[in-house]
């Protein structure tokens, strides 16, 4: 496959294999773009396509495109990653424990294999930026699908303890219970005080609208804390740019949008129709 000199996109032909990502809405989504490059950068002749589809018709259009023989893979985004794990016949670990998938590509017989990677972007957006997952101490604020994910991530990654805040406590109750079946006493609940935290994750979207409450109250950081968020817009958070004043390393929700990019083609090229 050679790329277009212009575009760096693939010569489309009949050849071409596609990768829709399903959301609702779409409009503000930028993986198309990115992942198809991604594509293109490691010689697969194939393009990711944006589908705007309402909860209401995720089954019906996945079960439409599963017959579709160059569907190469799934994207799901915002509010369907739960849905398409229903749609999987195989799915990691990680996938499974969570309940949620945001990639799946072909197994041999036609079936669906799904991968949840959002946590793991996040910790290698972390690490990138200088953060030192293992034996840390981790104060997380959120407890919903990307938290959840966070918070696996974080535990996979070798933090020692992983405290969680959230605004609902039955959302934080159930969480933190799934996480002690499998971790045991390195998953505990607290206040969002980040005094003593070596990492600090923010997993809400805290900090988007103006006058919003920053997620922790950063009178308690020190300078050898890093701090990660999810959000990308505004580019620079406020915790974020909080967090630089004192002196902290951080993450932004950019740098780790940028990392689920690179782990979700990684997913697709591993094996299937477009390894």
């Amino acid at each position: 496959m050679t790329p277009d000199v212009a575009t760096g996109y693939p010569v489309l032909s009949g050849e071409t294999l596609v990768v829709p990502i399903l959301g609702d809405p779409i409009a503000q989504v930028k993986s198309p773009d990115g992942v198809t490059r991604a594509l293109v950068a490691r010689g697969r002749d194939a393009v990711c396509v944006p589908m705007h589809v309402l909860s209401d018709n995720l089954d019906t259009v996945v079960r439409g495109l599963g017959p579709v023989r160059n569907v190469a893979g799934l994207i799901a985004t915002v509010p369907h990653k739960f849905g398409l794990a229903a749609h999987c016949a195989t799915l990691t670990d990680r996938a499974a424990f969570l309940g949620s998938v945001n990639v799946a590509r072909r197994n041999p017989d036609g079936t669906w294999h799904g991968d949840q990677v959002d946590g793991a972007a996040f910790v290698a957006a972390c690490r990138a930026n200088g953060a030192r997952t293992e034996r840390a101490r981790a104060l997380q604020v959120g407890a919903g699908g990307a938290g959840s994910a966070i918070a696996l991530a974080l535990l996979d990654a070798g933090v020692a303890e992983l405290t969680l805040h959230d605004a609902d406590p039955a959302r934080l109750d159930a969480l933190a219970g799934r996480l002690r079946d499998r971790f045991g006493d390195r998953v505990t609940s607290g206040p969002a005080d980040p005094a003593g935290f070596g990492i600090v994750a923010n997993a809400t979207p805290m900090g988007m609208r103006e006058g919003d409450p920053l997620p922790v109250d950063v009178a308690g950081l020190g300078p050898d804390a890093f701090v990660g968020d999810v959000i990308t817009k505004p580019a620079v958070s406020p915790l974020v740019a909080a967090a630089r004043r004192i002196g902290c390393g951080t993450s932004t929700g950019g740098d780790m949008f940028a990392a689920v990019s690179g782990l979700i083609v990684d997913v697709l090229v591993e094996d299937g129709m477009l390894a």
